[in-house]
């Protein structure tokens, strides 16, 4: 399934990860997962590669790509059946805002640890009552007059990997003290802060990430903590979501090939009056639909991550939530039909695609709706007016 517009250097470290994810595979991650636990080794295996810094710059221990190099690593692991989730929060979110905006001081700090996986960072920016509206953020800062740190309060909800992080990069409000309104802001918070207290929230979907519900209550931090321009707002915010977009492609498009892979495998081998079950076009036909599909949305991806590598942010943004858009679909459509076409075999622990079913919703669900996407490019790319 490589596509032939890849350059050689992109080909060779799709089939380097592509080579790790087989070694560890479907099996490891449903070990961890009973075992209750993250995939550690995977991650620091991947981060001694220098897979899981790619992005980030050489001067800071990175490989020095993009969004682009990144999203193979995640894509190809997924196909593997051995996903990272935290590729798109630690080094893909976290990482670029800090690259792009961060002092040396926190650059320094941060990037040679998050490139070698020695060193973790989540991402909070979701909370009950706003969701991913920047705007209705709650979660606000204000400074001690007195010594000039910052005083963090609010919650967050569904928050990936806290247990895995040493700290979490939240999003905040401060008041801009020109209009006294408040304007989003990004902290540093370390997970062991006082007044930091994380909660796991009781997922029916079963993932090698936890999710967490955080209470930021007084949390006090340095003047330093702040990552960025106070005054840059929605831009650094972006920097990170449109990344975050296009990482989650990365993660659909791997978990759908993944699936597809296996269907492939076992209408090929499985023969119902003595014939394989993929000489029916009835079965082969949804398959190579699936695989379209996929493809499609991987140059999508590409074209998203080539265009926010090349610094056009709002080019970027319109193809990240294209992306994003079309991966969620095709992955939802690739493990339907992949467990329609095992049958009965589909729903079995032995072949391990009945809990695909739920994983895959999730490419839809989140870190944006569908329907906020549809809402983006009604607005935005058509004109239309906005409904909300």
């Amino acid at each position: 399934m490589t596509p032939r517009i890849e350059s050689d250097e992109h080909k060779a470290l799709r089939e380097a990860v592509a080579t790790l994810g087989r070694k560890y595979g479907r099996e490891y991650i449903t070990r961890t997962i009973a075992e209750g636990r993250a995939p550690t080794e995977l991650w620091q295996e991947a981060g001694k590669l220098g897979y899981l810094g790619v992005n980030l710059p050489q001067e800071y221990g990175g490989g020095g790509g993009g969004i682009a190099e990144l999203s193979i690593v995640l894509e190809e692991l997924g196909a593997a059946g051995s996903p990272l989730l935290m590729l798109v929060v630690s080094p893909a979110i976290c990482g670029t805002v800090i690259a792009r905006f961060g002092t040396e001081e926190q650059k320094r700090a941060w990037l040679p640890a998050l490139s070698d996986g020695s060193r973790l960072m989540a991402f909070g920016i979701t909370e009950p009552d706003a969701g991913s509206n920047s705007h209705r953020i709650t979660t606000t800062a204000r400074r001690d007059p007195d010594t000039g740190d910052w005083l963090l309060t609010g919650r967050k909800v569904f928050i990936s990997g806290v247990d895995m992080a040493d700290a979490v990069l939240i999003v905040g409000r401060t008041e801009d003290a020109r209009t006294g309104r408040l304007k989003p802001c990004l902290f540093i918070v370390p997970t062991d802060a006082e007044g930091f207290h994380k909660h796991p929230i009781d997922m029916e979907l079963k993932a090698a990430e936890k999710q967490f519900e955080l209470v930021l209550d007084d949390v006090r931090l340095p003047a330093d903590a702040l990552v960025g321009d106070e005054d840059a707002g929605l831009l650094q915010l972006f920097a990170g979501l449109n990344p975050e977009r296009i990482m989650t492609a990365a993660f659909a498009i791997g978990m759908g090939r993944y699936a597809l892979s296996k269907a492939i495998e076992y209408a090929r081998d499985r023969t119902v009056w003595k014939t394989p079950i993929g000489a029916h076009q009835a079965i082969a036909h949804p398959l190579a639909q699936a695989h379209i599909d996929l493809e499609l949305a991987r140059l999508m991806m590409q074209k998203a991550a080539h265009l926010y590598d090349a610094g056009d942010d709002i080019g970027a943004g319109e193809a990240a939530n294209m992306a994003k858009y079309a991966a969620g679909e095709a992955c939802v459509r690739a493990v339907d039909q992949a467990v329609h076409t095992l049958g009965g075999n589909g729903l079995t622990r032995e072949f391990g695609l009945a809990s695909l079913i739920t994983a895959a919703r999730v490419a839809r669900i989140a870190p944006v709706s569908r329907e906020m996407i549809l809402n983006y490019v009604s607005h935005q790319t058509l004109g239309l007016p906005k409904s909300y």
